[in-house]
């Protein structure tokens, strides 16, 4: 397949018990736990979203690591960039890239991407709740924190830019003085072989700029706020009694859709996020953002802008990423369901061909 951009899909890896979650959730918690609980809020709400191809798996098994990286190959995906977990030198959910890392199976590419953000129950209704608290100590920890990502760089099937490897840093802005991190990691990537490190930053609809705070570039998520707005033909029946003590808001894809992807994307140093669907109500019931009348047509719309956008980018700067392959509480998967099927991939394959 020629391709038209580097299609880079944002990877969840809590599909695996781990003995923190058994004591903060439950025995067994998984994301499939909030998933397959999961109930219509209103009339017409598609939920539960039901896995098809590659079921309720647990990404302990490699079988399953292949077989998701052969269905994203198939479909014109370059890579997948997992959610990486660092507190303060604490790892949380590494296993399944741990040994990706360590098998050298699946042959596929991947980066990293450092999820920056406490752990709590705000989801959940419970803000307060703090499970595991994201800090920043200083320089000893930024040192010890590139220290453990550098064998994931120095592996041959991670993705790089320009010779530099890509890592992406989820909230840039709660890192305090955070121009000192970004010059240690370049100094320990210059000094470990690389050109440099390609740093990016995800701009949270907040018009955090790259450049001023020594990244090299921001992927746009430009999700809609949360502002308890609900549609007008959505009365939610019997959950509108209890809508006063949410904030429940929903939005149509087509009314989000030209904001998803900015023309600022065309500039070298913005990405494109393109979202296949968002609903997080798995996860936090009246407490959440759903993005309603999503399909697999208004989807490639917003994959045509995306790649137009990055079209006259150098080749290796023709970043597109996806949230995500398979965010599943969240209600943004390009995996398979029961209800589309390959419909969103072949979305994604039509329109890199296209």
């Amino acid at each position: 397949m020629k391709k038209k951009a580097r299609v880079i899909s944002f990877y969840l890896p809590q599909f695996h018990p781990i003995p923190e979650n058994d004591e903060w959730w439950g025995k067994g918690f998984t994301e499939w736990t909030n998933t397959a609980k999961a109930k219509p809020l209103f009339h017409g709400h598609y939920q539960p979203h039901v896995p098809a191809d590659l079921g309720f798996y647990d990404l302990r098994l490699p079988e399953t690591r292949i077989a998701q990286t052969e269905m994203a190959r198939q479909y014109g995906i370059e890579a997948f960039c997992y959610y990486h977990y660092w507190f303060a030198g604490k790892r949380l959910l590494e296993r399944p890239f741990n040994e990706v890392l360590q098998s050298g199976e699946p042959d596929f590419p991947f980066c990293l991407c450092w999820a920056n953000a406490t752990w709590s129950g705000i989801w959940h209704g419970n803000p307060h709740r703090i499970l595991i608290e994201q800090s920043y100590p200083g320089t000893e920890d930024y040192e010890a924190h590139f220290r453990e990502l550098l064998p994931a760089f120095k592996d041959k099937r991670y993705l790089k830019v320009d010779g530099k490897p890509l890592f992406v840093i989820y909230k840039p802005k709660d890192i305090p003085n955070v121009q000192h991190m970004v010059r240690l990691f370049r100094q320990m990537a210059i000094k470990a072989g690389f050109p440099d490190i390609y740093l990016v930053g995800v701009s949270h609809h907040d018009g955090w700029d790259p450049k001023v705070n020594g990244f090299d570039a921001a992927i746009m998520q430009n999700l809609p706020g949360l502002t308890g707005s609900i549609p007008w033909r959505h009365p939610l029946l019997k959950l509108k009694s209890k809508i006063k003590d949410g904030r429940l808001s929903i939005y149509r894809y087509k009314d989000v859709l030209n904001s998803l992807i900015p023309d600022k994307t065309k500039q070298l140093e913005y990405l494109p996020c393109v979202l296949p669907n968002w609903d997080n109500s798995p996860r936090s019931g009246i407490n959440g953002l759903i993005i309603e009348d999503s399909s697999p047509e208004l989807f490639k719309q917003s994959l045509d802008k995306a790649f137009e956008n990055v079209s006259a980018k150098p080749a290796s700067h023709q970043l597109v990423f996806l949230k995500s392959w398979n965010e599943w509480a969240e209600g943004n998967h390009m995996e398979p369901d029961l209800k589309y099927g390959h419909a969103y991939l072949e979305a994604l394959k039509s329109s890199l061909e296209k």
